[in-house]
């Protein structure tokens, strides 16, 4: 096992990291740009580095200065938790270059899954249905020859993409041109790479996802599924675990076929298999997120399961503890994301509590919201035996969350759970008004 790691991030994500570290004995090494400063991260952390200024290109997008921070600290592992450099295939070569494991799939593996054809194939191949689509396509001609084929409409998504950046609705040839330089532009500014991909736009529609995790020997379990379809702009606002969209039947289905794919990969690691559930219950494989997930909260309080140490454990070549019949899926569990709406400095903050609530966040009172970064302030999160507990519970933690200082987006998250739509289930990616 580790015993130093470096986390590669910053928010939420990087507290998280450092407090599973903590439970399991690893020392940890934060990195962080001038503008955090004063982050909890930083302070929680046992060693710290500022890496650069607060653009993400000069600081947590910043290979070199990052593994000099590694190497600098003792660290055997690196850690990239999700956006930035957690699906970067040649960050991960970086790292083993010098001698530092990064806690992720296999460079090589990322690389060849990256190709968005190989990728479809080989998830075919396990018998899962795909949307039709391209390979990263090179430039604007080569997109509109590919729209043309497919049919419109048509989405233009990020290859290396992640977290809704790099995504563009296209009904039309007339919106091409600006929707490819726009898409390409965000997918370079967020993940470095402009490659964007195109795939056929199926509405209206679910987006129901598949968490599996899987270890060095082959071993691989799927932890369920979580309907992530209340977005805005395809960032996602809500999303519970298990969808109440999907039946048993379709569940146990959808649970074995991500297993099959997940061995024919040979991948390794934490990932998440996307899927567009269309309403005649059809799956339609999307993507795979090669990385933790935002909300890999909710799977972890619906199976008692530590994501994020079994990450580092099988990055560290511990056999998984586990099979498929192991895993236990009675409850549901639902997920709120706070977000920031502006710039400010939190001057009070309470934290909602009680059995089976979670709040992770990066938050303490004089914290400063930065406007340099992700609006994520938080994820608050609740478990309860059913549907209509969990979302009895999340109103009233809702109502108990208090963030002054900083514009936030509680107000709404009550309205969008207290609607009828969403209390009874019925709701599908239209919800917020996208389409």
């Amino acid at each position: 096992m580790f015993s130093k790691i470096l986390i590669a991030n910053r928010g939420e994500i990087a507290v998280r990291i450092i407090r599973a570290c903590r439970e399991m004995g690893i020392a940890t090494v934060a990195v962080y740009s001038e503008a955090d400063r004063g982050a909890l991260h930083v302070a929680l952390a046992d060693q710290s580095y500022c890496i650069g200024g607060p653009d993400p290109s000069e600081s947590y997008l910043n290979q070199s200065r990052i593994i000099s921070a590694a190497v600098l600290a003792g660290a055997q592992a690196i850690h990239p938790g999700y956006g930035f450099l957690s699906e970067n295939a040649g960050f991960a070569r970086l790292c083993q270059k010098n001698g530092l494991v990064f806690i992720g799939p296999d460079p090589d593996i990322m690389e060849a899954l990256s190709d968005k054809a190989v990728l479809k194939e080989r998830v075919r191949e396990a018998g899962v249905a795909v949307i039709p689509g391209t390979r990263g396509v090179t430039g604007l001609e080569e997109a509109r020859a590919a729209a043309e084929k497919i049919g419109y409409p048509v989405m233009l998504k990020a290859c290396a993409g992640g977290g809704g950046r790099g995504i563009r609705l296209v009904r039309e040839e007339a919106e091409l041109e600006e929707a490819y330089l726009t898409a390409a532009g965000e997918a370079a500014l967020a993940f470095g790479d402009r490659g964007v991909y195109l795939e056929k736009y199926i509405f209206p529609a679910r987006h129901v996802e598949l968490q599996i995790l899987a270890d060095e020997r082959g071993n691989a379990v799927c932890l369920g599924d979580r309907d992530c379809s209340l977005q805005r702009r395809h960032q996602k606002l809500v999303e519970e675990t298990p969808s109440p969209a999907v039946d048993d039947r379709q569940r146990a289905k959808m649970i074995r076929l991500a297993v099959k794919a997940v061995k024919k990969m040979g991948y390794v690691g934490v990932g998440t298999l996307e899927f567009l559930l269309d309403r005649a219950g059809n799956f339609w494989f999307m993507e795979m997120n090669l990385r933790l997930q935002v909300e890999h909260c909710i799977t972890e309080m619906l199976t008692g399961l530590d994501l994020v140490k079994w990450q580092i454990r099988v990055a560290a070549g511990v056999p998984l503890a586990f099979g498929q019949s192991d895993i236990r899926l009675a409850g549901t569990a639902m997920e709120c994301r706070i977000n920031a709406r502006g710039c400010g400095r939190v001057e009070l903050l309470h934290v909602s509590g009680g059995p089976s609530v979670r709040f992770d966040t990066c938050l303490v009172a004089g914290a400063a919201v930065s406007p340099y970064y992700d609006s994520l302030l938080g994820k608050l999160a609740v478990c309860a035996g059913n549907r209509e507990e969990a979302l009895r519970k999340l109103r009233a933690a809702l109502c108990e969350l208090v963030i002054e200082g900083v514009d936030t987006n509680v107000e709404e998250q009550l309205r969008i759970i207290e609607d009828e739509r969403f209390t009874s289930g019925n709701y599908d990616l239209t919800f917020m008004g996208n389409r």
